[in-house]
Parts: C-alpha cells; structure tokens; sequence
C-alpha cells in the first residue's frame, strides 16, 4: 500500500518515461491546407494601435467638458439676460424713482408729489414681487456670488414698507430715507455685478461697463433726490452738499474713464454724449450749485431756483443713458450667447468625429476580436474535451473496461502561429494524460488483484488454523490447555478480519457467508469476539430482531471495526456499551464509548467519509490509523446501512448504526434437527442434541465437555435444571463457573455468587470468558458443516474451501 501512496511519483515518470516522439503526436501538418490566418502577434497589434490613435478616454474626457461648459454659460446668460438680469434692473429703475420722489414729498408734504409717489410704490411692489423668486433659484450652474447678493437684496427690501410708513407718519428723516433707499439700490447693484461675472472672459469685460452704467445712473439719482429736497426748501446742509459732490464725481470718472473709452458698434453714436445739451445744462447747474457752496457761510447753502432747467436736462439724459444701457446690453449677450452656441457647435463636432472614430474602433475589433474568438473557443473546447473525457477514460477503467488511448485521442489540427503551437501543446498533453490514466489504472488493478490474492492465500492458511484449532479444542479437556488454544482461536479470528480488510481496500468482498437469517444478538456477539478488549463491551438487545443472511458477514465487520476503534480510542477500564432496538426505519445499533471523543471537524470530516467511500485513492490514506473507517464506508455502502458519529454525553464518541427495514426479516420456521447424536457426546448432554433448532442461525451445543452446556441448551433443559425445552425463543446464553473442572479442582461455591448471571465485563478469570467465545465459534463452524454437509455447497459469488467459512 506504501507503493500504491506514491501514484504522482509514477505518474511523473510516466510522463518522462514516453518513448515516442514529439512529432508522432500530431498527424497533420503544422501549417493549415486552408486559408492563411492572421497570426496572433498581428491581430493583437492591431487591436492595440486602433484604440490608442482613437483616444477614447480623452475623446470621452473632452466632450464631457466642452458639455458642461456650454451648459453652464447657457444657464449663467439665462440667469444674466432674463431670469435674474431683468428682474434686478427693473427693481433698480423703480427704486431709483422712488427715492428721488420720497426725497421730495419729505421736503413739502402738501406738494403734488404724493400722487406720483403713491404710483410709483406700486410699480415698485410690481418689481419686488417680480424679483422675489430669485431667492429660490437653482445657484449651481449660477454665477459666484449671485446667491450672497440675492439674499441680502431680499433682507433689505424686507424693510421696504416699514420705511414708507416711517416716511408717511413722518418719523423718518430725509437722510434716513436716503440712506435706506442707496443700500438697496446698492444691494441690488450687486446682483447685477455677480451676474457680469461668467465663465466667459470676453462677457466679463463687455458686462463690466454695463455695470459702470448702472452705477453712474445711480449717481444721476442719488444727486437728483438731494437736489429734489434742496430745490423744495431752497437750500442744502453742508453733509447733503457734500453727497451731491460725492457723487457728480463718482459720476465723471466712470463716464469719461471707464464707459466712453469702451463704446464700440452702434454705442459709439454716444461717444459725444458729454457733449450734448443735456449733460452741458446738467453740469451748469452743477457749476452754480458749487458757486453757490463756496460763497455760503455756515451750515446752509442756498440754491438758485434752477429745478425747471434741471429736470428737462435729466430726463433727457436718463432717456439717453438707459438706450446706451440697452445697446451695451444686447451687446453682451450677443457675445455670451455667441459664444456658448459656439461651444455647442464644437462639441456636436467632437462628437461626431469621436463616435464616428469610435464605431470604427468597435467594428474592426469586434471583425478581429471575432476571428481570434473563433479560435481560442476552438481550443478552449478541445480543452473542455480533455477535462470531461479523462474522468469517463478513468471511470471505464475502474469498471475494469480496455481503453484505446488513440481512439480516446482527438487530435487538434496545428496552425502556424502561438494559438497552433498550444493546440500542439494541448495534444501532447491529452495523449500523455490518457496513456498514464490507463498505464496507472493497469497498476491499481494489477496491485488489487495481487492483494487479494495474498490475502485469499492467507485467508486459506487462517481456515487450516482454525479447523487445527478446532480439532485441538475437541481433542483435550485441560482446562488450561483449552484456555491457550481459546487466546489462539480468538486471535485467529481476529486476524481473519485484518485480512478480509485487505480483500475490501483491494476492490473485492468478503467470503463469509450465511445461507439462514441470524439474530441480531448473535450477530453482536459474534462481533464482539473478533475484538482484542472484547470483555469491556456490554450488549443489550431489545426484543429478538432477525437479519437477512445476505448482510450477516459484512455487518459482523462493520459492528467488530467500530467496536475495535471503540476500546481502541478509550481507557483501558471505560466500558464500551452496546445497545440495540428496532426503530421506525429499521434497527438501529449505537456504540458508545467514555474516550476523548473528536473535535467538531474531525467528525464532519469521518462522516462525510462514511457518506461517500473514496474509491481508487483510498491508499493515500495508508497512514491513517483509522483506516477500519473506509473498510465501514465500502461495507456500509454496499448494504445501505446509515453510519454515523457523534459527541457522546460521556465525552467520548457514539456510533449509530442505523440498519434499513430491507435487512431486518421475520424469525424464520423451526427447521428439524439431526435424528441421531455422535457416540462421544455425554448422556446429560443427549436432550441438548437432540433438541430442534431455534431456527436459522441457532448455535448447536458443544459434543464434547460441558464448558458451554449453558451457553447452548435451552431454558429448562436438564443442563439449566429446569423443565424441558419449549419452542419459543431462545434466552441470552450464560456460562457456568468450573463445569469443565475435574471434581478435585473445583473450589467450594460462593453462596452470594450469582454465576448463571455474570455480566461480560467482568474481570475476574479471563480465561473462561476466552473459553466461552471460543467455543461459542467453534460450535457456529461446526453447524455450518453440518448444514453444507446436507445443503451442499453455498451460492457465493467465489468458490472457497471450508477452511474459508466462516464461524
């Protein structure tokens, strides 16, 4: 079995042991008859250049980004032109008026004005409630800082109407209106400002001098309501003289600085707008107003009454201003949307060339990549074969089938590129695997049949020993000669099991066998004597359960290996115990010990074993001390017996062995025993003799001495000392203390010695336990003669000779 271990040893030198050549294994040519195929390193640089010239990460990076850019500019001059522009100029137009005629009514509250400004707070709520939805608007693609502006635009016209309230009752002085109004126009400049701030460079420079724009008309007004209040009472303080300055100067800077030098287009018409008549009437007045400052003294300055000319020259300059506001702002979305369109125009483009580009790339490698498919399946198909063909090449082995290694062979026609080099490879490969699959399975079955061989010879010379035994057994009547020869039929029989375990790993079966149903008590005790430490097991049966004989002899060495492993694996003095009961599937067995019992995996590991026996690598396992476990798994297999093992509460290990209901028959029918008895046997013994069976598998009395007289005779025999024998079951054999001793050796009874009685493992004198098993064989063998000496010979599969049989 050692030999047997090393399979991948040979298995390689199988391989280097091939005397054929290389090129005997493929029988085509190397090149293909057809058409020329591309070959590999080809087809592989093609797929490689293509997609590396398309650039489709960069294509894919690209038109991602040119699609968030449009999309962003297209919604930043939405927001700048009519969702958010429109709204922030119209409410600064309507507060600019506002604050100048709020500035006017505080300086004469009985004036005509009061009308005006009553239209014109509407027309400022219209604005407001049409600016208000800015504040919920969606600020992600928005411009930075648009959502800062908004909101502080709507927290200061949220204190809208508790100013004209102030300004009505008159609690609100006019540089507290002023005040009020410039921070909102301020705020609302700001809005203005965040949405000139783009993505665009360009639009940013164009919407920078609308911005100054609306700045210098806030200029215009915030003069316009002081001088509105001055004009109403004839005079200006100092601090409202100096806003006014403040502001006129704000004013010309940005006009002659920032706004005039960017005209461009049709805005240049107003390149001379300083030059009208409307700002020369604006700027005298301005001129007096400053006269009038410097010749004043004290707090006060005192005005011309100049109103008249300066509100026809505002309001034409404010016309003037608000259509170069209107130029400038269809200017800038011109170029906004200019240029978002033709960011758009540049990603349809992209697009187009890369998708274009893309299915190009698609098409040639999936023509190439189809090609190349076509081939590798090929080959990946004749691998398949490989791997589902040798396990039915090694099933068809193990059945003992012949296996032609060129017919199991296919071969894989070679090309002339790296994917006919592996088909080569492939074909070497498969020739090489089935040939060592059959040369190993002509090993194994060569090693088997060579195991059973040694062990059928050995078996043979077992039976000689034990007819030998036999015939010594009945030849002498010392007491301690019996014993000897009891140890030595026991061992014998022990050894037979070892042998027949040789018989199962090798592939064959055991040649015991029975002809009659047997009890299933006989059946455990007749285990229990092929056990080395047989006096630590108890058994105990329930009712009189009857098995099949086809399941005697493998269920006598399945019950004696577990058993065995049972005393094997536990302390000395720990009993083994032994129980037996019908059970609503069949009858089960449980054999329990008091050892260490396994750890969890162990047992999920021997269980799965007992479940699926391993067939041709159970010699790996040749070290394995628990090899009577696979012997169980073959012989358990083969009857349908369910075995498995579990913790025992003992912390030891219990075995159930569960016997199926086909394999538990009925008590088979008295049958009628021999007319006549052997001269040799003793008168007391002749009713024992001379008694009917109780039925198939029933052990026969001794012919010689009366050590098993009570093991054999029935309840009420004269052996028993009580009335004779009836014909119902047959009671649990018990031995009788010194009744094969000469008179002179026996030694006075015990009066509390219960010896009819005495339990299996008791201890006290082995010898006569020995004696009792050892006759309780040989009176089995020798019923088994007596029977094939009537029946003729039995219908096993094998032809044995009787020195074969077994007990």
């Amino acid at each position: 079995m050692a030999g047997w271990g090393r399979g991948r040893q040979r298995r390689t030198k199988a391989l280097n042991d091939e005397s054929e050549p290389a090129e005997s294994i493929t029988d085509g040519p190397r090149r293909p008859a057809g058409a020329r195929r591309l070959r590999l390193r080809t087809v592989l640089i093609i797929m490689v250049i293509v997609p590396s010239v398309t650039f489709t990460p960069l294509l894919a990076s690209g038109m991602s980004q040119l699609f968030t850019q449009w999309r962003a500019e297209k919604a930043q001059m939405d927001l700048a032109t009519a969702t958010a522009g429109r709204p922030a100029a119209d409410l600064f137009f309507a507060l600019d008026q506002e604050r100048r005629l709020t500035a006017k009514v505080q300086a004469n509250p009985g004036s005509a004005a009061r009308e005006r400004l009553a239209e014109q707070r509407a027309a400022t709520d219209r604005a407001v409630r049409a600016f208000r939805p800015l504040a919920t608007l969606n600020v992600a693609v928005a411009q930075e800082g648009l959502a800062d502006a908004v909101s502080r635009t709507e927290r200061d016209l949220g204190l809208l109407d508790q100013q004209r309230r102030a300004v009505d009752a008159g609690w609100s002085s006019g540089r507290e209106a002023f005040d009020y109004y410039g921070g909102v126009l301020e705020s609302d400049l700001s809005v203005l400002t965040a949405l000139s701030n783009t993505d665009e460079g360009q639009v940013n420079t164009e919407a920078q001098t609308l911005v100054d724009l609306f700045w210098i008309i806030d200029m215009v007004g915030r003069e316009d309501a002081i001088l509105a209040r001055g004009w109403e009472t004839g005079r200006l303080t100092r601090t409202e003289y100096g806003l006014a300055a403040e502001a006129i100067g704000t004013r010309n800077h940005l006009m002659h600085a920032r706004v005039l030098p960017a005209l461009a287009g049709e805005e240049t018409r107003y390149a001379k707008l300083t030059d009208g008549r409307a700002w020369q009437t604006m700027t005298a007045v301005e001129g007096r107003l400053t006269l009038a400052a410097g010749s004043s003294e004290g707090d006060q300055v005192r005005l011309r009454d100049d109103a008249a000319a300066w509100r026809s020259a505002l309001e034409a300059l404010t016309a003037q201003l608000r259509e170069l506001l209107g130029l400038r702002f269809e200017h800038v979305s011109r170029i906004g949307y200019g240029h978002a369109d033709m960011i758009f125009t540049v990603f349809v483009s992209i697009s187009s060339v890369g998708l274009l580009a893309l299915g190009l790339v698609v098409v040639t490698s999936w023509r190439l990549t189809a090609v190349l498919r076509r081939r590798i399946l090929h080959l990946r198909h004749d691998a398949h074969e490989i791997q589902e063909r040798l396990p039915d090449v090694v099933a068809r082995l193990e059945r003992g089938e012949d296996v032609d290694v060129d017919a199991e062979v296919r071969v894989i026609e070679p090309t002339g590129d790296e994917l006919g080099e592996l088909g080569q490879a492939l074909n070497m490969a498969r020739r090489s695997a089935v040939r060592t699959a059959v040369r190993q399975a002509d090993q194994h079955r060569g090693f088997q049949r060579m195991l059973q061989r040694i062990a059928r010879r050995t078996q043979i010379l077992i039976g000689l020993q034990l007819k030998k035994l036999d015939e010594l057994e009945r030849r002498h009547e010392d007491p301690e000669v019996l014993e000897g020869l009891f140890d030595l039929d026991h061992l014998t029989a022990r050894l037979r099991r070892y042998e027949e375990n040789l018989v199962i790993l090798g592939g064959g079966q055991p040649q015991r066998r029975w002809r009659r149903p047997v009890p299933l008590l006989d059946i455990l005790r007749a285990a229990q004597s092929e056990v080395q430490d047989y006096r630590r097991i108890s058994i105990d049966v329930e009712d009189e359960p009857w098995i099949a004989e086809r399941a005697v002899g493998p269920l006598i060495h399945v019950l004696a290996e577990l058993m065995e492993n049972a005393t094997a694996f536990s302390k000395p003095l720990t009993p083994v115990e032994v129980r037996a009961a019908p059970v609503s599937r069949g009858v089960a067995v449980e054999i329990e010990d008091r050892g260490l019992g396994m750890e969890p995996e162990q047992y999920e590991a021997v269980n799965a074993l007992l479940q699926a026996p391993p067939q041709l690598d159970v010699m790996t396992h040749a070290d394995d001390v628990r090899l009577g476990l696979y012997v169980v798994a073959r012989l358990s297999a083969s009857l349908g017996l369910q075995v498995e093992l579990r913790s025992s509460a003992y912390g030891g290990t219990r075995v159930i062995v569960l016997l199926p209901e086909a394999l538990v028959v009925d008590r088979p029918p008295a049958e009628p025993g021999p007319a006549t008895l052997p001269e040799e046997v003793p008168q007391e013994a002749a009713a024992v003799q001379a008694r009917p069976p109780h039925g198939d598998g029933a052990l026969p009395a001794r012919t010689r001495g009366r050590a098993m007289a009570s093991v054999t005779a029935p309840a009420g025999s004269p052996d028993r000392g009580g009335a004779p024998a009836s014909s119902g079951p047959r009671p649990l054999p018990r031995r009788v203390r010194q009744a094969s001793l000469a008179e002179e050796l026996r030694v006075p009874a015990d009066p509390n010695d219960r010896g009819d009685q005495e339990s299996w493992a008791v201890r006290e004198q082995p010898g006569r336990s020995s004696a009792m098993i050892g006759a309780f064989q040989r009176q089995s063998r020798r019923r088994r003669t007596d029977d094939d000496a009537q029946t003729g010979p039995s219908g096993s599969a094998e032809p044995t000779s009787p020195t074969t049989e077994d007990r």
